[in-house]
């Protein structure tokens, strides 16, 4: 897909009070394979990562970890950065998320690259856990 397509194809997730935290992972995954969103109790800052003991289990349901009591719409697209994405989840719905890249068989947390498009941290993964030829 070229960069001006990229620009152009807007994507969302749908954020349901009832739907589990799973769910809205799996539709992530679905736009980026090799990219995954956990959920925190605790906001994270910029360039930092968070313990693994404050991720949320993602079978609970999304009225259980926010304050805010509607749902609604995360549009973002393939040149977003992953800095921005993170903001909108708390911004429009106070859940804490961060952004992971698959790296062969383990996830790394992007904090060293939050600046970086979803596109650009999809296409890193999708490098580092292809088997070379």
């Amino acid at each position: 897909m070229t960069n001006k397509a990229q620009e152009q194809n807007s994507l969302h997730l749908y954020i349901d009070l009832n739907s589990k935290l799973s769910e809205i992972q799996t539709e992530f995954n679905s736009y980026f394979p090799y990219l995954k969103i956990e959920f925190f109790k605790v906001p994270h800052k910029i360039g930092q990562g968070l313990k693994k003991d404050l991720i949320i289990n993602s079978n609970k349901l999304v009225k259980d970890c926010s304050t805010i009591k509607r749902g609604g719409l995360i549009e973002f697209s393939y040149i977003t950065p992953v800095s921005d994405l993170e903001f909108k989840f708390y911004k429009e719905f106070k859940l804490s998320v961060q952004v992971f890249r698959k790296a062969g068989r383990v996830w790394l947390e992007t904090t060293a690259t939050d600046n970086w498009t979803l596109a650009q941290q999809n296409e890193e993964g999708a490098e580092f856990s292809t088997p070379s030829k």
